[in-house]
């Protein structure tokens, strides 16, 4: 916590910030991230935000206008960071069921890993999604992973390992589903069936469990 710090670290810390745009802007986000993972939209200050960052609040208005735009800011650079991590599986490289697992796996484990992406999706879809209608930019962010998922589907379709004309925007909403009501719901399914489901054994079955149900869906007819 900045207030368990020497005033004089805390200052110097404010001053290389300022002195790098890049540091500064990065550090409001996550401290936005934070705030507003923690206490909503609505709960989040502006104050509170600046702190965290270690910044002046002048410079948060700076880099992003008000706290709307701060707020939009953190929901692209939270969907860009899995975006661009999807990039980096390099599912061409295997063959499509072997892909395909790795792409439902990845996605569950950064549910696990990123409590903060769950929390800012219920949010924005609380308010609609009306912050997001207006980014610019969050279209093309997702292009490529919908690429990626209609490659793996043609060449497996090709390979006759999955069934032909799968919708790959329907089928990544059924891997993110089944990943997102487990984790969002998982306290009060422990309570209403009497198992710890946050347990690693129990988000390592449901992984599992994933996979197979969406390679089964993907499995060609007989």
């Amino acid at each position: 916590m900045e207030g368990s710090r020497p005033k004089s670290q805390v200052n110097a810390r404010a001053v290389n910030l300022t002195r790098d745009p890049e540091r500064t802007r990065a550090a409001i986000l996550r401290a936005a991230t934070a705030e507003i993972t923690a206490k909503g939209l609505t709960g989040a200050r502006v104050d509170a935000i600046a702190e965290r960052a270690g910044v002046n609040k002048r410079m948060l208005y700076h880099y992003f206008g008000d706290k709307q735009g701060l707020y939009l800011a953190v929901l692209e650079h939270t969907y860009a960071a899995i975006r661009n991590a999807e990039i980096g599986l390099n599912l061409d490289e295997l063959d499509p069921a072997a892909g395909m697992r790795k792409l439902v796996l990845f996605t569950w484990q950064y549910f696990i890993d990123h409590p903060e992406f769950l929390s800012l999706l219920v949010t924005e879809n609380m308010n609609r999604a009306s912050y997001l209608k207006t980014s610019k930019q969050i279209r093309t962010l997702h292009a490529p992973l919908v690429g990626m998922i209609k490659v793996l589907l043609k060449r497996g379709a090709a390979e006759k390992t999955f069934r032909s004309s799968v919708d790959p925007i329907e089928l990544y909403i059924s891997i993110a589903a089944l990943g997102f009501f487990y984790m969002s719901n998982r306290h009060t399914l422990s309570t209403i069936f009497g198992e710890n489901l946050s347990a690693p054994d129990r988000l390592a079955r449901r992984g599992e469990h994933i996979v197979e149900v969406i390679l089964g869906y993907l499995k060609p007819s007989e």
